[in-house]
């Protein structure tokens, strides 16, 4: 009964994830098809403690994901302003 309660953290990171998803490199439909594998593959658990870090990965998974495309931002606007000087 009590994981009912986690059920809309859990939700709201999966929009988020796929949200994220939609700059993914390699495309978005490899990254929701990836997606959707990782929660099914958990969505027998009941345990909220395991629950509770289920969604803890996934928080981090959300910045590495923001970092990386920090990152790649960073990389273009250097390039553009920064040629390079071989």
């Amino acid at each position: 009964m009590a994981a009912q309660n986690l059920r809309p953290k859990v939700v709201e990171l999966y929009k988020t994830l796929l949200y994220l998803g939609r700059d993914y490199p390699k495309g978005y439909d490899y990254f929701r098809d990836k997606l959707k594998k990782a929660f099914l593959k958990n969505k027998d658990v009941k345990d909220l403690k395991q629950i509770e870090l289920l969604i803890a990965r996934g928080e981090y998974v959300v910045k590495e994901i923001e970092a990386l495309y920090m990152l790649r931002k960073y990389r273009t606007l250097k390039k553009r302003y920064y040629p390079d000087s071989v």
